[in-house]
């Protein structure tokens, strides 16, 4: 699994490079996503390569390329994943849960759906659970960069969110850190709604075999314990961020081995 694994991780590292790439306007960072995409397709359609590879980003793409072919891989599943990173070069704000969501849909989501592939899973059950799990531990980096994103100009607290809870964004400016109750109130909304999604993801831990078992335990107890510190610290989100640390390796390893089944 892990050289098909290495050539998704570096396609999409690429890709969030091009996006991030904050210099550059917009409609320039637009332009390099869409030409990152068609190069992958054109690799995908050719079958070989011709040649050898001449930089880096070709061995990035003719290594996908092959595991795409190898492993049977979906290429609508990198089309959404490039559609999200084009998105974060223009939505800042996001309405309500749907438009959080969706982007979840094609930002992490994705990532789970090839993991399945590329270990041979084809059960539906599975990818559902999957796409919760993934969306669970996106909108947890969501609240653990809270101060992080706002502070780069970005906020994924749905504004009806923030219009349940009387939540007003220049409280952000002019708060010192110190959140009021209505942005903790917020954000313990946003809290909930990961965890409902930690739950909905706990399955596919158990509908994967091997290895790959223990690593999506793992992955979700990490993501678990670091929601978890972040709703203890809600208060101080803005100017905290809530991390794992080596000293947690030991039980989250623990818990995978002991995992319950559910």
């Amino acid at each position: 699994m892990r050289p098909h694994i290495a050539a998704i991780y570096a396609y999409a590292r690429v890709a969030d490079d091009l996006a991030d790439e904050g210099e550059l306007p917009a409609d320039e960072r637009l332009k390099r996503l869409d030409a990152w995409r068609r190069r992958l397709h054109g690799a995908v359609i050719a079958e070989h390569t011709s040649g050898a590879p001449a930089d880096d980003e070709d061995l990035i793409v003719a290594a996908l390329a092959h595991s795409i072919r190898t492993c049977d891989l979906p290429i609508a599943l990198f089309d959404d994943l490039l559609s999200a990173f084009e998105q974060d070069t223009m939505t800042t704000r996001y309405d309500s849960w749907t438009g959080v969501f969706d982007y979840c849909r094609r930002s992490a989501n994705p990532i789970g759906r090839l993991v399945l592939r590329v270990a041979g899973c084809r059960d539906a059950v599975a990818e559902q659970s999957s796409d919760a799990l993934c969306t669970a531990l996106q909108l947890t980096n969501f609240w653990q960069d809270f101060g992080r994103d706002w502070r780069a100009g970005r906020l994924y607290v749905p504004r009806d969110v923030l219009t349940q809870c009387a939540a007003d964004e220049r409280e952000l400016e002019t708060g010192g850190g110190a959140l009021s109750g209505a942005w903790t109130r917020a954000l313990g909304e946003c809290i909930r709604v990961a965890r409902e999604q930690f739950d909905a993801g706990r399955a596919v831990c158990d509908r994967v075999a091997g290895r790959l078992r223990y690593e999506l335990r793992a992955t979700w107890l990490g993501g678990r314990t670091i929601l978890d510190r972040a709703d203890a610290m809600r208060g101080r989100l803005l100017v905290e961020r809530p991390t794992l640390g080596s000293a947690d390796l030991p039980g989250i390893l623990w818990g995978a081995v002991r995992w319950p089944r559910g």
